[in-house]
């Protein structure tokens, strides 16, 4: 194991440690916090805060690497020093004080960009689709989404005046278009053409890393609604700065510019910085400005991030940053080539350990271009074995499992970036597939009780730090007892 993954194990084990048993005599507010973090502690899945220590990096955001490179804090001080009587806070909400010259000039400057009539800069993506769910519906209005929606949106949409919310099956235009069919049937106002269907999606899914069919959504809207009123809202959060001329995203990629009647861009993935845009025209800016009460109530965004903003933004369209682009779909490419071509990769496959559904059910090579989001399924609660596998390699790789994805879909979700190397796709490669091979023997030796060495360690560990503190919580809460430690967790929601 590298020293990196020492400490992160170390780390994640420390945190498991129970705690409210030992305050008996510590105010009952503290005590019912205590209890409902040890419910997470005791299955193992308590989550720390890591510094960042690993060796390789499979999992940040930084997809082009303008943070990696140095390039975006090379440009952002420049933009500093160009600005140097600026203002650190904005003072004020937009419609009170915080409306600043530089803040109108960065959005006329987004706009142009994109050739849309208004670009409102927010403080996070959050912030955005909070404002948008949460006000731009209509009492009377319905809203469609993709199953998959981003929580994001999702808590905007709790909050939204819309008559109903309806899913869709995820990217599954057939289960759009039955939807869409039924709120044109049961909602004669929609049919007239008074309300309108308010249609939620993202370019790329972020947990899955596959890509709206959003042509074929938008033909299939407005054929279902031809008098207009059914609009989408497009969510492009991990296709910004990835692809698309001079990297605008998704929908420029495709062209479909004018189809779409609000467009989220975040600044804090391939950006490397941190706020968003929303891109509409100027009826939904002042909509958002007035009504949105995540913006009305909040102070403006600080120069600190508008100036990280359009640093990045120059950045983005540069020769260096086309070069990134390509590079990442080269390494991409390499790394699903070498992982699905691996003898043991396909035996672990055919037995249902390891899956990588997007790129198993069409031929990927063919695609004009693919996503950076290259997740592994593992078999039920199996992600935590492979992360900590990867961290014993000193590769990051974030687990994702429920609620965060579907019960029986966990994963462990992999980003490729410009810059990684060849050697260390190869690398990772290999750490997935010696995990594999370890899996399968386990498999086939029939013992249930067996776990794979690096989950053995993190568990061992794990124990160690409760028996230290005086806990004995770790047979009774936690359901640890000798190798079959992992009970609690594997019978845990990860």
């Amino acid at each position: 194991m590298t020293e990196t993954g020492s400490t992160w194990m170390a780390e994640w084990a420390a945190v498991q440690k129970v705690k409210a048993p030992s305050m008996k005599n510590e105010s009952v507010f503290y005590r019912n916090l205590e209890e409902e973090l040890d419910l997470a502690r005791q299955t193992g899945h308590s989550l720390p805060l890591h510094l960042p220590s690993h060796e390789i990096d499979f999992s940040s955001c930084d997809v082009i690497g303008l943070g990696h490179s140095g390039a975006l804090r090379k440009e952002f001080l420049q933009e500093l020093a160009d600005n140097p009587n600026f203002h650190l806070g904005a003072g004020g909400s937009r419609l009170m004080d915080g409306h600043t010259r530089y803040q109108d000039k960065l959005e006329r400057e987004i706009a142009e960009m994109f050739d849309v009539e208004s670009a409102l800069v927010v403080h996070s993506g959050w912030t955005a689709n909070q404002a948008i769910f949460s006000t731009i519906p209509r009492p009377g209005d319905v809203i469609v989404y993709d199953e998959l929606m981003h929580a994001t949106a999702l808590a905007g949409m709790k909050v939204s005046l819309a008559l109903e919310q309806r899913l869709f099956r995820h990217n599954d235009v057939d289960s759009f278009i039955e939807v869409l069919e039924e709120v044109r049937d049961s909602q004669p106002q929609i049919r007239s053409g008074k309300r309108c269907v308010i249609i939620a999606v993202e370019s790329y899914y972020s947990m899955d890393g596959d890509v709206c069919p959003l042509r074929e959504l938008i033909d299939a809207a407005k054929e279902i609604f031809p008098l207009g009123n059914a609009q989408f809202v497009v969510d492009e959060a991990h296709s910004f700065g990835v692809v698309g001329p001079k990297g605008l995203g998704f929908v420029s990629e495709l062209g479909l510019e004018k189809e779409i009647a609000i467009r989220m861009h975040t600044f804090g993935k391939a950006l490397s910085g941190s706020g968003a845009v929303i891109l509409s025209n100027n009826t939904v800016r002042w909509m958002l400005i007035n009504h949105a009460k995540v913006l009305i109530c909040s102070v403006a965004p600080p120069f600190t991030l508008l100036a990280a903003a359009r640093a990045g933004l120059r950045l983005m369209q540069s020769e260096e940053a086309q070069k990134a682009r390509d590079r990442l779909q080269y390494l991409t490419k390499l790394y699903l080539d070498t992982l699905t071509s691996n003898p043991i990769y396909k035996k672990a496959n055919a037995k249902g350990l390891l899956r990588m559904p997007m790129h198993e059910e069409e031929d990927w090579h063919d695609q004009p271009f693919i996503t950076h989001i290259v997740p592994i399924w593992t078999k039920s609660k199996h992600a935590h074995y492979l992360s900590f596998h990867l961290v014993s390699d000193g590769i990051n790789g974030t687990p994702i499992v429920f609620p965060i994805v579907p019960k029986g879909e966990d994963r462990v979700r992999l980003i490729m970036h410009s810059y990684n190397t060849e050697e260390e796709v190869k690398t990772l490669v290999n750490s997935i597939c010696s995990w594999a091979q370890e899996m399968l023997e386990i498999e086939a030796s029939g013992d249930k009780n067996r776990l794979p060495k690096a989950a053995q360690r993190a568990f061992d560990l794990m124990k160690k730090v409760a028996a230290e503190d005086g806990v004995n919580g770790t047979k009774e809460t936690n359901g640890v007892n000798g190798t079959n430690g992992i009970s609690g967790i594997t019978n845990g929601t990860m």
